[in-house]
């Protein structure tokens, strides 16, 4: 064998790998997204991972799921006035994850930990239910791709976004979900 091929082999080996712990990411092309410009974030790898809800409805397709993105985005950018859609990434419990601003880019969803987090979210209400076992696992998963890829500190910490400003967000049960999630930090 070559050492182009050991190389390529190798480089398919470890990419495996990573994308093994990644859940499914839909990308800002796949789901619609318009078109944005966003900062870098600049503190990176991102010590913090800031949990949301979008407090809106949920979403079980592929198809419901990119409609709630475009739609959130749409009220981001045009109520708002943001550069874009808030999060980095959203969840939708149909198990995939969909790309907000992206990993590296600096959110717009909690003040405070914009600059030095990645903030990730479910797609709906989830004040007194939590999300389903696909939604939880594929947020999981997303942590844990971001740490392996780098974009998230393997030291990281997690928080609900009632720890960075006064809301109900991500909703009583699900803040009370990720309390017994990995790196979970109850004193911010």
């Amino acid at each position: 064998m070559n050492k182009f091929a050991t190389v390529l082999v190798l480089a398919s080996v470890c990419l495996a790998g990573v994308s093994a712990q990644c859940p499914r990411i839909v990308t800002r092309g796949q789901w619609g997204a318009r078109a944005a410009s966003t900062a870098q974030l600049p503190i990176r790898p991102a010590p913090w991972v800031v949990m949301h809800h979008t407090a809106g409805a949920s979403c079980t397709t592929d198809a419901a799921c990119a409609q709630q993105m475009r739609n959130i985005q749409s009220f981001h950018m045009d109520g708002n006035g943001w550069a874009d859609i808030g999060y980095n990434f959203l969840v939708g419990e149909n198990g995939a994850a969909y790309e907000g601003r992206g990993w590296g880019r600096q959110g717009a969803h909690a003040p405070g930990y914009n600059d030095r987090s990645v903030g990730m979210g479910v797609i709906g209400t989830f004040t007194n239910v939590i999300p389903n076992a696909a939604a939880r696992n594929a947020a999981q998963q997303l942590i844990s791709c971001g740490v392996s890829l780098g974009h998230i500190a393997s030291n990281y910490w997690l928080i609900g976004h009632r720890q960075a400003v006064a809301t109900a967000c991500p909703g009583n049960a699900f803040f009370n979900e990720i309390r017994n999630w990995p790196r979970f930090n109850p004193n911010v």
